[in-house]
């Protein structure tokens, strides 16, 4: 059991090194971060120093979309006429993208700019992680142009990119893998944890959202919210509703998949729900998950026989714990909601262009406003871990429709809208034509108030389709956003 330290200045990380320790570019490495983990405090500095006032708070989000040859449907690959690399090295030509490469003379995994980054998901999806940004508004701006720089280069090659949570037409033998060490291991490791593991990692895309924490109250206030509300921010962007070509029965085929798939490192962090709960049951949970790897210098070492408590306590092959190891690890952790230097909220399906940033406006309306945070604490409170777990599998199938306490979801979405929209509302945060952040929310909203899913709008008519492949990438097309 860990002891909670006093103060961040009680830490020994704090004591060696007072600058804090943030996450770095992809490309740097911060030498700071290789000093061997002394003592139980070391786990909590990740978080307190991350930790700013509320005046300083940004808001990051993520898009992973997949890409489509339009003429035959097959989905991209890595290398090749038209693959990914070369979607990468015509963003470096035109650009000011900088490649990424995991070791010295190795393939290139990512592109940076500032503090943007492309990564790459293991079946090449192809993922925006954006800047941290201070409203929704230059969000959407940022999403809209790199769909812009996209154009070029996916007009030459024929491609499509589409905004959906599972891939509509590609068999899991369709996809390689990016020569990533990480996903290697993965790769080999999660499939005897999950029998949907591959299709996790190849199959579906997200749209993600990451948001600043002023306290450990705060972090876990927010993190509390999250997670009770998580099936519920599923069910309302549930965006997968197709399989290999053909429908499923199921508005989010993702949150099927997530269903399946190591319990030892995702799922609803039960330890959390408690209201005495601290970045110490966190750090409890985050140590007895098995690892999947550390690193020295450009050496993947992969490390699945052990939990990171194991590996602080024993070491490996002769390699002892460090702080670094500590944050990579903290990565390979996949909850619902994810607590890290940032807050990321990770249930909602990947949206079409319409809804795109609807998941940074939500969840910014609701952690960023004390009036919508205390409302949503207020909503969820004496919720208990079981019975919101319980209804994931009803969200995939049904969406909003899933009942909870014997009630369909949609009220609860209705509310949870309009505490978003009042905190949205509040921060007042306008454009050039005077509209605020709550104009992100619009369409949810209008979906929401007929009870249906963005799954649902896509699957509208499609029994009377002629051409199955052609009108889905139609439906669900990112460009010209």
């Amino acid at each position: 059991m860990l002891r909670h330290p006093i103060s961040t200045s009680e830490t020994s990380a704090g004591a060696r090194a007072r600058e804090p320790l943030r996450k770095t570019p992809v490309s740097d490495h911060d030498s700071r971060l290789d000093t061997p983990i002394q003592s139980d405090a070391d786990f909590y500095a990740v978080f307190h120093e991350a930790e700013k006032p509320k005046e300083k708070w940004l808001i990051g989000a993520e898009m992973e979309k997949f890409g489509i040859l339009e003429r035959t449907g097959e989905p991209l690959r890595y290398e090749g006429d038209y693959g990914v690399v070369r979607i990468m090295r015509d963003l470096e030509s035109r650009g000011r993208w900088s490649p990424v490469y995991e070791r010295e003379g190795g393939p290139a995994i990512a592109l940076t700019r500032g503090e943007s980054s492309i990564t790459l998901e293991p079946g090449s999806q192809f993922e925006l992680s954006g800047a941290p940004l201070p409203t929704i508004h230059a969000i959407s701006t940022e999403f809209r142009n790199h769909m812009a720089e996209l154009a070029p280069i996916s007009t030459e090659l024929g491609i499509r990119w589409i905004g959906l949570g599972f891939h509509p037409f590609a068999k899991r033998s369709d996809l390689g893998f990016v020569p990533k060490g990480r996903y290697a291991i993965m790769r080999e490791y999660l499939p005897t944890r999950g029998g949907l593991a591959l299709d996790m990692m190849l199959r579906t895309c997200t749209v993600q959202a990451n948001f600043d924490y002023g306290s450990e109250r705060d972090a876990l206030r927010k993190m509390r919210v999250g997670l009770k509300l998580s099936p519920l921010t599923t069910a309302m962007f549930a965006n997968s509703p197709w399989y290999e070509g053909a429908a499923m029965g199921e508005l989010t085929h993702r949150g099927r998949v997530w269903l399946d798939m190591d319990p030892d490192r995702s799922g609803l962090v039960p330890s959390l729900w408690s209201e005495g709960a601290g970045y110490r049951e966190y750090i409890e949970w985050a140590l007895d998950v098995p690892m999947f790897l550390f690193k020295r210098g450009d050496k993947v070492v992969a490390n699945t026989g052990q939990t990171f408590r194991a590996f602080w306590k024993g070491g490996y092959g002769g390699h002892r714990a460090t702080l670094a190891d500590w944050s990579l690890h903290l990565n390979t952790l996949f909850p619902e909601v994810r607590l890290k230097s940032t807050i990321e909220v990770r249930g909602a399906d990947s949206q079409g262009r319409a809804n795109w940033c609807a998941l940074p406006a939500l969840w910014t309306g609701l952690y960023y406003d004390d009036r919508a945070l205390e409302g949503a604490e207020e909503l969820t409170a004496g919720w208990r871990h079981e019975e919101v777990a319980a209804i994931r599998a009803d969200v995939a199938k049904r969406g909003i429709r899933a009942e909870f306490r014997g009630k369909p979801m949609v009220d609860l979405a209705l509310r949870v809208i309009e505490l978003a929209d009042g905190g949205l509302a509040r921060r007042a945060r306008t454009r050039e034509d005077g509209k605020d952040e709550r104009v992100h929310l619009a369409q949810l909203r209008l979906l929401v108030e007929k009870g249906l899913t963005p799954a649902d709008r896509l699957l509208e008519g499609m029994d009377d389709v002629k051409d199955f492949r052609r009108e889905v990438m139609a439906r669900a097309d990112l460009a010209g956003a």
